[in-house]
């Protein structure tokens, strides 16, 4: 059974920047299509960024100039940077690991992926 396990998220001020992290257990993030997925309050989970086993990466087009989504495969750990926070990305951030093949083709479906992390909670202040 895979477990994905989310840190890093807290609370910053608006402009300010976060970095999330997942660290994957019992997979090798080389060989998945793991992306983050996010929930505000009241509001359908949504997906932010994406990263293929080669490292290739797709982002939400409203996040994709502020956020920047990697992977460590020695450490088997995917991260999130977020840039420019706006009070608008408060959300649980949820980790996800999948086998959707090249490009992570698909990747906005969240039932495409089959392990989920328990989240991280991001809150953004004005």
């Amino acid at each position: 059974q895979v477990q994905l396990v989310e840190s890093g998220g807290g609370s910053a001020q608006a402009g300010g920047s976060l970095r999330l992290s997942c660290a994957a257990s019992l997979y090798s993030t080389s060989t998945i299509c793991m992306a983050w997925f996010r929930q505000a309050p009241g509001k359908e989970r949504e997906g932010v960024a994406a990263i293929d086993s080669d490292g290739f990466t797709s982002y939400a087009d409203s996040m994709k100039d502020r956020f920047i989504v990697s992977k460590d495969n020695a450490k088997n750990t995917l991260y999130l940077q977020m840039n420019s926070l706006k009070p608008e990305d408060t959300a649980m951030y949820y980790c996800a690991a999948g086998h959707l093949g090249r490009w992570c083709m698909g990747w906005l479906d969240e039932s495409a992926f089959r392990y989920w992390g328990q989240g991280t909670q991001v809150t953004v202040s004005s």
